[in-house]
């Protein structure tokens, strides 16, 4: 494109030859300060693209665009009908309560006055919502200003942000035709890092397009970093409503507002950052208003851009490792900002921005209605109350937009050396084998639809050593003294950040190859670790049912679909092998066993940290199990989650569990979900935030006690569900499936369950002591 900055050497996708970096390195004033003093020159003049002017979409950043929005908000008729609604229910109960006297002469006349000072207090609070909440973009020179300063403190840390030309041609295409007809692009970004914010929008200010207003949760706005990402496209949204209808009549209000008028809209659909590298499951607030817009038509339609952002390093991994090990998170605030912008001093690689093709949203509604032979799109509006109906399209629309966002995104250098670094064995390995395991996961990523980065026909040697580089001395380890270069993953559980990038293309082949471990591992002869097709579909269909919270599968045609692909990819591989007796039988094949299963293992290598950790969440319910005679069943969620974490640890150190990284807060939460989902677990949560969520075992999940010395029974249920798990769990050295261990399992899971309920007892006696001094201290007022 004409208009983009002059490329350097770029890490090119072999799939997408036109690849283009949008942001460069820009002069230092030690370095060239005339060439500094120019760019900065430019930037004040406003000069070509640096002018921000002529964007394609709705204008913005002039005077009075605060106003003119506000203007329309307040005016909106959905808002106008809640504030009646609103002051209509406050009078009723003033007459309830006897505050306006029916019988009184001057009664009406008292209704109607306190009716408009009912309303005029409603429209006071509304107004001072729509304050806080709304973007305020003004000044033209501000955003110029705000574009030099964050390009320069961002190229601090990363070398270039790179996009693929035709993809840029195709947005800007469809932001024109958008711009034509009034509507929005909604752009639906992963959420990996704070900088993901700053880096769409200066892709959207470097491409001359309407830059969106960002959904952002109000944990950001702090002083001053508050005021500034609002006066450059953020509207602070609060994490929960608490019921309060005026709020969430207002946000739908705002936002419809945006949507009428042909603004672009940005909100990261996981709702939170990843801490795990992988995505998250779709959050549905944001996605149920927008979709509530559409379906009253309140606004005609809008444009769904998915957009994945990749790095080849992200600045917090070391923070979320300490959140995933149970640390608080810490809360935004100025300082913490400043002292994390220390790493900005750091190469970290490159940024890859990628856009799936923009789909409207109106037409991806009237698909899917169709699709269940519902009356067409004209029709939906009188469906739209239908709660079966919206929650399906809602989560359909969801996991939509994950499914193009993985298909667009990108496999970066780390994640490739980082991925099979986690995914072989022995202690360490020579960089000959590794740039040969590089080459192998590049054509296997392509093989299943996915795109790698490379260089301009760089060696991949070039591309693992670039690698190397930016993953740094501590995530890869290296031996001097060697005959060959010799790596090794130093820290496992920051590593496998990057390796989680990887894992949304064989999650397939995982599956997989984890059922067909049930019988691998079992040794003996090939014909003995051959398992039934049919054996094979019910053990792959029991751990996607174990992972639906887990990972996003792949879209369109169902799990059946998905695994016989899988199996005729392997089979093209040589991993596996099939023969026809009388019953269909799957197994290795010779090819496979001859490399010593590295392959079979590579896929294994993959899911097994996930089956430890689900594995994990399973044995933890075991602590749930109330003692004899106990009078307490509901334990707090937080701390049988904390409690689940420490028993991993102890399980990981004694050598019971494989992979350190299962023991993390995020797969304990996923499985506890998934738990809820299948009836294992009751959870009862409050609509008071202060108080904890309590969580308990379904009766008939309970396992039993032996009637004589109370210990929990290996059986029923439940351990026959902890054992399904077991069955995919990797063995090695350091462990063995057996009595030994289920011995082991059930002595800490004893130890455990008693000083929970122990602690539950105890809180509860001092509950209730503070119940009865509180009553007391109130009878002597």
């Amino acid at each position: 494109m004409a208009d983009l900055v002059r490329p350097e050497t770029v890490l090119q996708d072999n799939d997408d030859p036109t690849e283009q970096s949008i942001l460069t390195r820009m002069a230092r004033f030690r370095k060239n300060p005339f060439n500094f003093a120019h760019e900065i020159a430019l930037f004040v003049r406003g000069v070509g693209w640096r002018s921000y002017d002529h964007v394609v979409g709705q204008p913005v950043f002039y005077p009075g665009y605060t106003a003119n929005i506000k203007s329309a908000v307040m005016a909106s008729p959905l808002l106008r009908r809640k504030v009646v609604e609103l002051t209509e229910a406050r009078l009723a109960i003033e007459e309830q309560e006897s505050y306006l006297d029916e019988t009184s002469p001057t009664y009406l006349s008292d209704r109607e006055k306190r009716r408009h000072e009912i309303t005029s207090q409603v429209l006071e609070i509304t107004s001072d919502m729509v304050d806080t909440m709304m973007c305020k973009m003004e000044s033209k020179p501000y955003i110029r200003s705000a574009f030099y300063v964050t390009t320069q403190l961002l190229t601090r840390a990363y070398s270039a942000i790179h996009v693929s030309e035709a993809e840029v041609k195709r947005l800007r295409e469809v932001a024109t035709q958008a711009a034509k007809k009034n509507q929005s692009i909604v752009f639906l970004p992963r959420h990996t890092s704070h900088i993901d914010y700053v880096t769409l929008h200066l892709i959207c200010y470097r491409l001359g397009l309407t830059l969106p207003v960002v959904v952002a949760g109000d944990n950001l706005n702090f002083p001053l970093v508050g005021n500034f990402l609002q006066s450059c496209g953020a509207m602070w949204i609060r994490r929960s409503f608490n019921d309060d209808q005026l709020y969430g009549t207002v946000v739908q209000a705002y936002l419809d507002t945006l949507l009428q008028k042909g603004y672009n809209l940005e909100c990261f659909i996981e709702g939170t950052r990843s801490r795990t590298g992988k995505l998250l499951g779709p959050r549905f607030g944001f996605l149920s208003f927008l979709l509530d817009s559409v379906l009253s038509g309140r606004t005609d339609d809008a444009y769904i851009c998915p957009v994945s952002l990749q790095y080849d390093k992200v600045i917090e991994v070391d923070s979320y490792v300490n959140e995933l090990l149970g640390k608080p998170k810490q809360k935004e605030n100025l300082a913490g900002f400043l002292s994390s912008s220390s790493v900005l001093s750091l190469n970290l690689g490159r940024v890859d921005c990628r856009f799936h093709e923009p789909w409207s949203l109106k037409q991806f509604i009237k698909e899917q209605t169709q699709r269940r032979d519902q009356p067409g799109y004209e029709d939906l509006s009188s469906s739209a109350t239908d709660s079966g109906t919206r929650i399906r399209l809602l989560r359909t629309l969801g996991y939509k937009v994950l499914s193009d966002i993985n298909a667009a995104s990108v496999i970066m250098p780390t994640a490739l050396v980082g991925t099979v670094l986690l995914t072989l064995r022995g202690r360490g390995v020579g960089k000959s084998e590794l740039v040969r395991r590089v080459d192998w996961l590049c054509a296997r990523t392509r093989a299943n639809g996915g795109k790698v980065a490379d260089f301009h026909g760089m060696p991949t040697s070039y591309v693992v050593e670039r690698a190397l580089e930016v993953l740094g001395p501590k995530m890869v380890g290296t031996i001097d003294g060697l005959a060959e270069e010799t790596y090794y993953a130093v820290d496992r559980f920051q590593l496998s950040f990057y390796r989680n990038m990887t894992i949304h293309l064989f999650i397939s082949e995982s599956l997989i190859a984890a059922s067909l471990y049930t019988k691998v591992k079992q040794g003996g002869g090939s014909a003995n670790q051959r398992m039934k097709e049919t054996e094979l579909t019910s053990k792959v269909t029991f751990l996607s049912q174990l992972f639906r919270g887990e990972f996003i599968f792949p879209a369109g045609q169902g799990l059946r679909h998905n695994l016989e692909a899988a199996v005729q990819g392997l089979l093209r591989d040589d991993v596996l092998s099939v023969t026809e007796d009388d019953e269909r039988m799957i197994g290795l094949s010779d090819a496979e066993r001859k490399l010593g299963r590295e392959n079979f293992d590579f896929y294994c290598f993959l899911i097994w940290p996930f089956v430890d950790a689900a594995w994990l969440g399973a044995v933890s319910l075991l602590v749930l199990v109330p003692p004899r005679n106990s009078t307490i069943t509901w334990l707090d969620m937080q701390k049988a989650q904390n409690t689940a974490q420490l028993g991993g640890r102890t399980l990981y150190h004694q050598g019971d569990l494989s992979y350190f990284e299962a023991v993390n807060k995020e797969a304990l939460k996923n499985a506890y979900s998934r738990f809820q989902e299948e009836g294992i677990i009751l959870v009862s949560k409050s609509k008071d935030s202060k108080t904890p969520t309590m969580v308990r075992l379904a009766p008939e999940w309970t396992p039993e006690r032996d009637a004589t010395s109370g210990e929990l029974k290996a059986s029923g249920r439940l351990w026959d569900f902890i054992e399904s798990i077991a069955l995919h769990r990797r063995e090695g050295k350091n462990r063995r499936d057996g009595a030994a261990v289920s011995t082991r399992v059930l002595s800490l899971a004893a130890k455990l369950n008693k000083q929970m309920f122990e602690e539950a007892e105890s809180s509860a006696v001092e509950g209730v002591q503070a119940t009865v001094k509180e009553r007391r201290r109130r009878s002597k007022l």
